[in-house]
């Protein structure tokens, strides 16, 4: 669930950080200054994609939420930061592995495994469903499947034993980057793809991304692989071929992506880049 979700979903951001916000029928958003609205747009990206408590913002408008996806890759430098922080203070009293656990604890407890859910509806749905509106209809259960139970279970798993296997100095560099990269990921669906919904449900957000937000996110997507040996860029491959592959899959599924689809793209190549960049350095 993303974006265009919160127009029908029964699981709204809204109430987990701040009073309803009023949403009014004028007022549009190019009325405000630029840098405001930029502003606005970026507390809302913390306030969708964490559960970081942002101001409330009057005269709210759900069509800001497709301004604020450019900054879907700042908020992911956010929430590994944050893991590589609670990593690196709780490796120095604790082991590793347990360490490298707090730490997606941690991220699970900022972003309410928001990404997580995305994943296994997605899951469920591709996996369950024939027809595009069987698939789209499953998605939108919010009951969890044994494909949704399997792949949650896969993708903690492999997360964990993937950062485990890092040198404890790497642990840290590696978390900020591949959250800020695989959430780059998902803009990238955004900007290449068209939003689909169940017919059932109201009609959904524009959500065509121009091209400026699309470089307004590459920067603080790819920005942290700096950081990273310039050897170890080899690992992006897994990352394109899982993007590119996924990418595919809902395009010949459904027609385009949902906002579970952009959840389960993000965690599919967080994990792709995990073990790309772990296969450079064991190299």
């Amino acid at each position: 669930m993303m974006f265009t979700d919160v127009v029908t979903s029964e699981k709204s951001w809204l109430p987990l950080h701040s009073a309803p916000m009023t949403i009014p029928s004028h007022t549009p958003s190019s009325n405000r200054p630029f840098f405001q609205q930029e502003w606005r747009s970026f507390l809302l990206a913390i306030g969708f994609f964490t559960r970081i408590p942002v101001p409330d913002l009057p005269d709210f408008q759900e069509q800001e939420l497709n301004l604020a996806a450019k900054y879907f890759p700042l908020v992911g430098i956010m929430v590994g930061a944050f893991a590589a922080l609670v990593y690196m203070l709780a490796s120095t009293v604790l082991p590793q592995d347990i360490a490298v656990l707090l730490s997606m604890v941690a991220t699970l407890l900022l972003t309410g495994a928001f990404h997580e859910d995305g994943l296994t509806d997605a899951v469920d749905g591709l996996g369950g469903g024939w027809e595009k509106e069987q698939v789209l209809h499953i998605m939108q259960d919010s009951r969890i499947g044994s494909y949704g139970a399997v792949s949650i279970i896969m993708a903690l798993l492999l997360k964990f034993t993937a950062l485990t296997h890092f040198s404890p100095l790497l642990v840290p560099a590696v978390l900020v980057a591949g959250h800020s990269v695989s959430r780059f990921c998902a803009v990238l669906v955004m900007a290449t793809q068209r939003y689909v919904k169940y017919a059932g449900k109201a009609k959904p957000l524009a959500t065509v991304m121009p091209l400026t937000h699309l470089g307004i996110a590459a920067v603080p997507g790819l920005l942290p692989l700096l950081w990273l040996e310039s050897s170890w860029y080899l690992g992006l491959l897994p990352v394109v071929a899982v993007w590119v592959w996924f990418s595919l899959v809902i395009k010949k599924r459904i027609g385009g992506y949902t906002g579970d689809c952009l959840g389960a793209m993000q965690q599919l190549t967080e994990i792709a880049f995990y073990l790309g960049v772990l296969a450079c350095v064991a190299i």
